[in-house]
């Protein structure tokens, strides 16, 4: 059995304050702890642990020929739909570069490494509410869709493993295991 990992970006610390200080202000919603905050690029259910230092190494020398994308946040979005919402997340607007050639960069790197990423289309986004029991969202979504950041420039990726069950409130645990750099 192989380890549940993902490629993300952490969003800065100045921009994790300032949706901690938006979403502070609205307390009847169980918000995902900013700790667990971040963009997916790649979600692997099961890396094999032999080859996790290739994965690394062919994330790294992929992610080396991307240039530092410039970007913000901006509305906000949910999962599945808006009638039925499990997820809330924040819309993230790419300014310069491309996200979704990063997405490819690391589903390219899991594939070559025997860590099949999942299918899932390429949603760049960050979510802040998990929900047990899907909502009618209309409300959320008109709230989270006044949130907007300045941009920032990703300066690197991390590949993450995803400990289930360990974090705050049941949530998973996350463990950086590699930190990879933009050119």
């Amino acid at each position: 059995m192989g380890q549940r990992m993902f490629v993300g970006i952490r969003p800065p610390h100045s921009i994790v304050s300032e949706i901690s200080e938006f979403l502070a202000a609205r307390p009847d919603m169980p918000w995902i702890n900013e700790e667990q905050w971040h963009i997916t690029l790649a979600f692997m259910n099961s890396v094999p642990h032999a080859r996790t230092d290739e994965l690394v190494e062919r994330l790294r020398d992929g992610f080396a020929r991307h240039e530092a994308p410039m970007i913000a946040i901006h509305g906000a979005g949910c999962f599945p739909n808006p009638s039925r919402a499990k997820v809330l997340w924040l819309r993230i607007a790419e300014l310069t570069g491309y996200l979704g050639a990063l997405s490819v960069t690391a589903r390219n790197a899991a594939n070559r490494s025997g860590a099949s990423p999942d299918g899932k289309k390429f949603v760049p986004h960050l979510s802040v509410a998990r929900l047990k029991n899907p909502i009618e969202a209309t409300r959320w979504l008109r709230i989270l869709d006044t949130f907007a950041t300045d941009p920032w420039e990703v300066s690197e990726v991390e590949l993450i493993a995803s400990y289930l069950g360990e974090g705050p409130a049941g949530r998973p645990r996350y463990e950086t295991i590699a930190r990879l750099p933009l050119a």
